[in-house]
Formats: structure tokens, C-alpha cells, sequence
């Protein structure tokens, strides 16, 4: 097993150690079976900002969040959408969204990962 799989496993059973399924089982049925007609938006997350910061998206389609975390294992919390997932470095988080109105829905990362977390926040327009 390589050192990068046995760092993920560990994280892992670090997780469900803390009571952490089904935030787990929450990040695993995000993304659907089909995801051709979704936008898809590559994001970083890095201490302590989402890049890009605000994105826009077109009413009445899915959208495919695609993560690269490059630091920490941050968190994706959309609370509008009912939608949240961590997300581990060296990896792709994808995290489906379902088609939403036209509207702004803000998301933060929900892992405390440093003094200035309560920055790191974003934004995704919904245009009609």
C-alpha cells in the first residue's frame, strides 16, 4: 500500500472513530450516475479561501462541483441546498447539486482549519 493510500485510510478510520458516517455516507451519494448535462466548476480549496471565490451557474440544470483541496481537509457546507462533504487533499472531491432556482447560495468550509477560517466562504449565482 502506498503512503499516500495508507494516510487516506487512516484518515478514514480516524473519521468514523468520531462519529463521522454519515457526514461520510452524506458526501458519498452526492454525486449521481449521470452527470452529462451538469455544469461542472473546478474549485481549490486552500487555507482560508475557495478559488474561485463566487461562480455563476444556469437555472434549471445540475451542477458538478469538482474540489481539489491542496492543504487540509477542508469542508463544503451549502445549507440552502442541504448539501455538505469534506474534502481531502491529493484528491477530487465531486459534489453533485441539484438544478436550483435562480438565487445566490452561499457555502463555507464547515473544518476549523486555522485562525482565519471564518473566511473562507463562497458564493454560486444561479442565473435564469
Amino acid at each position: 500500500m502506498s503512503a499516500q493510500a495508507h494516510s487516506r485510510r487512516g484518515w478514514l478510520q480516524r473519521a468514523l472513530a468520531m462519529g463521522a458516517a454519515p457526514l461520510l455516507l452524506t458526501a458519498a451519494r452526492a454525486v449521481p450516475a449521470q452527470t452529462a448535462e451538469a455544469q461542472v466548476v473546478k474549485i481549490v480549496a486552500q487555507r482560508f479561501h475557495y478559488t474561485p471565490g463566487e461562480f455563476r451557474v444556469k437555472a434549471g440544470r445540475p451542477v458538478l462541483l469538482e474540489f481539489t483541496a491542496l492543504d487540509f481537509v477542508h469542508g463544503f457546507n451549502m445549507p440552502d441546498l442541504k448539501v455538505r462533504a469534506d474534502l481531502p487533499p491529493g484528491t477530487v472531491t465531486r459534489v453533485a447539486l441539484p438544478a436550483a432556482p435562480p438565487g445566490s447560495y452561499d457555502f463555507v468550509c464547515d473544518n476549523f482549519c486555522g485562525d482565519h477560517h471564518e473566511e473562507m466562504h463562497g458564493r454560486m449565482i444561479v442565473e435564469a
